[in-house]
């Protein structure tokens, strides 16, 4: 039986003309349906909710949709949104917390860690029977998560500047004080017992704020993915999901062949092997999850496609997973791509750009053009490359 899929997915909010992030996620949000979408940390994002699907093809398409719903409440408010890790123009003024109880007592706590969190990811949640197995599934899945981290890298500017790394958002999200490799525990009362002890001493306030790399969710019956920076292109987020759909498919077949996972009980390695992904990401080297060495980011991804191909055809994803992995090969990562623009033109090139691949359009319009100037004109909506769908 095919293991279901969903998707979270958080956006920047812009004013048009300046590209500047804003403070104005109310004025989109009441526009919007409460079951789809709903509020942040901070009013400068904007959440969605995909409903719960079995084949990429349906996420896909519920992805698309949500966008170009998102797309046209924002338009109508004189604003544009944006999938990235980080806006690469984000004034430090633009930080408000949203006006929530849990929200505001964070903002109390953590102080300037929570005052940057000016940052949007892409959470993937994919079926399990229970949360023993999505407890004992995270350490067999944790080595591989930083070549989907890799995938994903669009956060190469914070506030105006290059900061040398493909996710900057990765830097910024690791100073929580939950953040990184989640470890291994033998079942779910172990794991929740830890999570415990982090409330008890004061260090959160909840069991929401365990911010683990992957995680078991804790109101829905599903291992979480937690790494990722957004993702301007849907496509991006349909192959991060077939891959970790199959990676815990493998897990799922390795815990029913056997009673652990095999785990050295050593994982400092993970919290490097992130940050090299979140420094170089597709462009550079990655650590290889196997040989703890370092290796090309496309050596290590064509590796896990190698070891993924059973779980993958066991969903019918294989041809559209291989696809979309050799297309981001070639075409290079969202961070590539974003200093690209802003060697060729300027730092709102890069938010056109990112804007328009958030709507769904490919490639880059040369020349600065208000942001809403096409919204739900349907000309450049591009088609998910034909192998979805097959």
């Amino acid at each position: 039986m095919s293991l279901r899929i969903g998707v979270e997915e958080e956006f920047h909010v812009l004013e048009v003309e300046s590209g500047l992030l804003v403070p104005r996620a109310d004025a989109v949000l009441q526009r919007l349906s409460k079951r789809t979408f709903t509020t942040e940390l901070h009013q400068s994002t904007v959440e969605s909710n995909s409903g719960v699907h079995s084949t990429l093809d349906d996420l896909h398409a519920d992805l698309t949709e949500t966008r170009r719903r998102l797309d046209r409440a924002a338009a109508s408010s004189g604003l544009a949104v944006m999938a990235a890790g980080t806006a690469p123009l984000a004034p430090a003024v633009s930080a408000r917390p949203t006006a929530d109880a849990r929200y505001l007592h964070m903002t109390e706590e953590y102080r300037k860690v929570a005052d940057e969190q000016l940052i949007c990811g892409a959470q993937v949640h994919v079926d399990v029977p229970d949360r023993d197995t999505a407890v004992r599934a995270m350490c067999t899945v944790a080595p591989w998560l930083p070549v989907l981290l890799a995938l994903s890298a669009s956060s190469p500017f914070w506030q105006g500047a290059d900061t040398g790394y493909a996710s900057w958002r990765t830097l910024l999200w690791q100073r929580w004080p939950t953040a990184g490799p989640a470890g291994c525990y033998a079942d779910a009362a172990e794991y929740d017992a830890a999570v415990q002890d982090f409330v008890q001493a004061g260090v959160i306030s909840d069991p929401g704020m365990i911010y683990y790399d992957v995680r078991p969710s804790a109101h829905l019956r599903t291992l979480e993915l937690r790494i990722c920076d957004a993702c301007p292109r849907a496509e991006t987020v349909v192959l991060i999901a077939g891959l970790f759909r199959a990676l815990v498919t493998e897990a799922r077949e390795q815990l029913r062949t056997r009673r652990e996972p095999h785990c050295s009980g050593r994982h400092e390695w993970l919290r490097g092997a992130a940050w090299r992904a979140a420094r170089s990401g597709l462009e550079g080297t990655l650590v290889d999850p196997e040989a703890h060495r370092e290796a090309p980011a496309a050596q290590v991804l064509r590796k896990l496609l190698v070891r993924l191909r059973p779980a993958l055809e066991v969903h019918g994803d294989w041809e559209t997973v291989r696809t979309l992995a050799h297309q981001a090969l070639a075409e290079g990562s969202a961070a590539r791509r974003i200093r690209r623009a802003a060697a060729d033109e300027d730092l709102l090139a890069c938010v056109d750009m990112l804007v328009a691949e958030t709507r769904g359009e490919r490639g880059h319009r040369t020349g600065r053009r208000p942001l809403a100037g096409s919204v739900g004109s349907g000309a450049g909506r591009r088609a998910l490359p034909e192998v979805i769908g097959r």
